[in-house]
């Protein structure tokens, strides 16, 4: 089982990144004094090569404690690749930095920097293709029926029909949901496969009988008043338990919880841009890459400009109402793609596919996302920043703001508008799915951080200009 395995990947982990830290230290030291390519100098490396090697016995151990402390050795199962590297890269860095300041204590002014720098590289990239390898192995093996995590869930819920889809999105987990206990729901319902195969009263009899490797409690809100006696029992097992509350659409992926007097409290909605610091990085980052932007596209939009004069009777720039932060509007600048027309048949809807009211210029704009170029005129002013929730008309905010089914609709209101954002960047854009654009937002609202916008912004170059739902 899992849990009896999981002690010996991660010594195996930690062997490997020993072994491995040690090789890019070793092949750091002959890139820098012994190969080929390296013109000897007999001023250069004075030390030997024995007090190069005497500091691996610090450091090793030094290098695995950093591991630790940045997370490399956390179960891996659910996490991505773009992680690894991050942990991988963060912990180097950290090494680092820590071998300067222990060569600048010590008063080594004769070790080479240049075999840190390289031994820097190598150990990144070494590292990496390990994590590739075990992750390939273990997926491997799990497609196999090996390296499995059986779970029986406990309770049929909105958190359990999300969870089992999840899991089984993800193969590669290894994850195999054996089936799901409730009171409530015909034995046999299934949901992409798990079946409700019993009660919930009969969780003795099957932690009893089976050997799970995790119980995961996914009870509906009405049934709370069971949580603590279902605990109690998967406790007097041993099996590791885990709780999925089924109010995911109330709180926050990422919830933000404090400490009053010992009584843990969990914020409703945690908005990072609302802490004054985190604003003004983002908004630093906003005017100089509006700034840069409207420099690098000068001449196409001096060139787009004289397109569409020509082209079209009506001014180059087309202004439109939009609501931003807090509710507030502002006049939002585009390109012009379209005849123009009155008030009313403006604020009609959406384009739709060969709508006759877009011109020819108009439609390879739309297609590029050229339009929206003048937006930076916008960033500048503050009225939009360069990631957010795109910006909708007021019409719009106050049709969704009533339905039911979009309950989070106003929430993308407490930042600003984005020129881009994480729903455009996954395909929702134009006349596209509402509610999970909405969804898409209030991810990017609760997680947001400088370098999920620098992310966010690196997507876009690649696959965020062109914009198929754009008619």
């Amino acid at each position: 089982m899992i849990r009896d395995n999981q002690k010996y990947l991660n010594r195996m982990h930690l062997v490997l990144d020993a072994v491995l830290t040690a090789l890019a230290y070793m092949l750091a030291w002959w890139l820098r004094f012994e190969s080929f390519f390296v013109k000897r100098d007999p001023n250069v490396g004075v030390l030997s090569m024995e007090t190069y090697f005497r500091a691996l016995y610090y450091l090793i151990p030094a290098y695995l404690l950093v591991y630790y402390f940045n997370g490399l050795y956390n179960s891996q199962r659910v996490s991505r690749s773009w992680e690894d590297f991050t942990n991988i890269v963060r912990a180097n860095i950290a090494g680092f930095l820590g071998f300067f300041v222990v060569l600048y204590i010590t008063r080594q002014g004769d070790f080479s920097r240049t075999m840190i720098f390289i031994f820097f590289g190598v150990n990144i990239v070494q590292l990496m293709v390990s994590r590739m390898t075990v992750r390939a192995v273990l997926r491997y093996f799990r497609k196999r029926g090996y390296n499995i995590k059986h779970v029986l869930l406990v309770g049929y819920s909105r958190a359990a029909e999300s969870y089992i889809m999840r899991i089984d999105s993800n193969p590669q987990w290894g994850y195999d949901c054996v089936g799901v206990l409730d009171d409530q729901v015909p034995i046999g319902t299934a949901y992409h496969g798990v079946k409700v195969v019993g009660k919930i009263d009969e969780l003795q009899d099957y932690l009893d009988r089976n050997d799970f490797d995790e119980i995961t409690i996914t009870l509906p809100l009405t049934s709370y008043d069971r949580l603590e006696e279902l605990v109690a029992k998967c406790e007097k097992t041993g099996v590791h338990t885990k709780f999925i509350p089924d109010y995911t659409s109330l709180f926050p992926s990422n919830p933000y919880t404090e400490d009053i007097a010992g009584l843990p409290v969990i914020s409703i909605r945690y908005v990072a841009l609302t802490n004054t610091l985190n604003r003004a990085f983002k908004r630093v980052m906003d005017v100089v890459g509006a700034i840069f932007a409207l420099i690098i596209f000068a001449i196409p939009m001096i060139v787009i400009s004289i397109l569409i004069k020509t082209t079209s009777k009506g001014p180059v720039i087309f202004k439109q109402e939009r609501v931003g932060k807090h509710g507030k509007t502002f006049m939002m600048y585009k390109f012009r793609t379209m005849e123009v027309q009155d008030k009313t048949s403006e604020q009609g809807g959406w384009t739709t596919p060969g709508d006759p009211r877009v011109t020819k210029v108009g439609r390879v704009l739309r297609r590029t996302s050229l339009d929206e170029t003048p937006q930076f005129i916008n960033i500048l002013l503050g009225h939009m920043s360069l990631v957010g929730p795109r910006p909708e008309r007021p019409n719009f905010v106050e049709k969704f703001r009533e339905e039911d089914q979009i309950p989070r609709y106003m929430v993308r209101l407490q930042v600003r508008p984005g020129l881009t954002g994480w729903a455009q960047i996954n395909g929702y854009r134009g006349d596209t799915s509402i509610r999970k654009r909405i969804d898409y937002d209030i991810y990017y609202i609760e997680n947001w951080s400088l370098k999920f916008d620098i992310k966010i912004l690196f997507l876009t170059v690649f696959k965020g200009f062109i914009n198929k739902n754009a008619y």
